[in-house]
C-alpha cells in the first residue's frame, strides 16, 4: 500500500490504456493523457491547450464544465474526431466526487466502431 501511495498521480494517469481527460469548470483541459488524444486524433499537447466545448458534441447545458460532465456520467457521448468524424463513447462519474471539487477527472469507453458495425 506504501507503494501506492508513493506513485505520481500524472505518471499512473499517463500509463492507463484508456482515455482520461481533467477539466476545469471553465472547460479547461488540464490533463488529458495519450490514449484520450489518439482517440480524437489530436496530439496531446494540442488537446492540452484546448477548451473542453471545442470536442464535446454532446449539448451542454449551465456555464459549468465540471456540472454538465457530471450530468452526462455513464451515458454515450460524442465527441469530434481531429477529421471530423464523431467519436462516441460511454464516459465515467468524475474520480472526484467532493461537492467542492472544481475539477472532473473522468474516462471513456470509444464504442465507435462497435455502433458503426451495428448501423447505429
Amino acid at each position: 500500500m506504501d507503494t501506492l501511495r508513493r506513485l505520481p498521480a500524472l505518471r499512473v494517469l499517463g500509463q492507463l490504456p484508456v482515455p482520461v481527460v481533467a477539466v476545469t469548470e471553465e472547460g479547461t483541459v488540464l490533463y488529458a493523457n495519450d490514449a484520450m488524444a489518439e482517440m480524437l486524433g489530436l496530439a496531446r499537447d494540442r488537446l492540452e491547450s484546448m477548451n473542453f466545448r471545442d470536442v464535446f458534441e454532446t449539448p451542454l447545458g449551465s456555464a459549468s464544465a465540471v456540472v454538465d460532465l457530471q450530468r452526462h456520467a455513464n451515458t454515450l457521448v460524442e465527441l469530434s474526431h481531429a477529421d471530423g468524424s464523431v467519436v462516441r463513447a460511454v464516459m465515467s462519474r468524475s474520480a472526484l466526487q467532493r461537492a467542492d471539487d472544481d475539477i472532473a477527472l473522468v474516462t471513456f469507453h470509444d464504442l465507435t466502431e462497435q455502433l458503426w458495425s451495428r448501423g447505429h
